[in-house]
């Protein structure tokens, strides 16, 4: 469990602290072209090496994780914002006509894939970052709220829920008082799995050009940049797939860490 939550806490801190030092430093500009060094194997002058035009591909990486980061993170705060409260209400009037108007529009979400909700969001306003956020953001709502409404229900029988309504707590009170406090857990969590499909969900969106558009770095459009040229640069698809890689497993092990760390159970069939 710690192993987990250890390992995947270091693997998210540097990433999280090359988008950090981003905005302060990085070896080159990432906008700025050089011709005449482009496509260039990592040397000590570009650890990363080069692409096709001649821009720092390590420097295209800790911009790409700004953008990954920002975007994963506004997302998952639409889902979790939206998704939480809408579980909550449908967990408090559990087989009434409201519950059953969210739960069915929840289902409605689902039945569209975030790439297609994507692609007809930018139908209509065009491909930019904000429009992939909103794509995502609109895809983990009834995550949230389905898993909020779930672990909600099991609350709702406990004694001193029980005991708050007897004292004359309204619904909206027990939730916000009794209810979310006890599945903060579960949307913890939840939110670092969401989290990393998040960061996976805009470099999906941004190689088949829905998500972050040119100049700004995205390691998406570096992977659809490099596609072609596989064969004699490497380098340029080799990199930005690692930080893809090594970010979202870094996510998930620290979410399974948590996991664990949260549920005893889980904890003592480990130990």
């Amino acid at each position: 469990m710690m192993r987990n939550l250890r390992l995947g806490g270091v693997l998210t801190a540097i990433f999280a602290g090359m988008a950090i030092l981003s905005f302060l430093w990085t070896p080159y500009d990432p906008t700025v072209l050089d011709i005449a060094n482009k496509i260039k194997a990592p040397t000590l002058a570009h650890p990363l090496g080069t692409d096709h035009f001649g821009r720092d591909i390590l420097s295209m990486i800790m911009v790409g994780a700004r953008t990954s980061i920002a975007v994963a993170l506004v997302a998952v705060g639409i889902g979790m914002g939206l998704g939480v409260p809408l579980g909550l209400t449908a967990a408090a009037r559990k087989g009434g006509l409201l519950d059953e108007l969210i739960m069915r529009g929840n289902d409605l979400v689902f039945a569209f894939p975030s790439l297609l909700i994507a692609i007809m969001i930018t139908a209509v306003f065009g491909a930019s970052a904000v429009n992939a956020i909103i794509a995502i953001g609109i895809f983990n709502i009834p995550v949230f709220a389905r898993l909020t409404r779930s672990g909600a229900l099991s609350l709702w029988t406990r004694d001193y829920v029980m005991a708050a309504r007897v004292a004359g707590k309204g619904a909206t009170r027990i939730s916000i008082e009794h209810i979310l406090p006890n599945v903060t857990n579960l949307l913890i969590v939840q939110g670092t799995i969401q989290f990393s499909l998040g960061i996976l969900a805009e470099a999906g969106l941004s190689y088949v050009g829905l998500g972050t558009q040119p100049p700004t770095a995205s390691w998406g459009r570096m992977l659809a940049d490099s596609q072609t040229m596989i064969s004699f640069a490497p380098h340029m698809a080799l990199f930005p797939g690692l930080a893809i890689l090594l970010t979202v497993l870094g996510l998930n092990l620290m979410g399974d860490g948590l996991r664990d760390m949260f549920d005893p159970k889980l904890r003592r069939a480990r130990s």
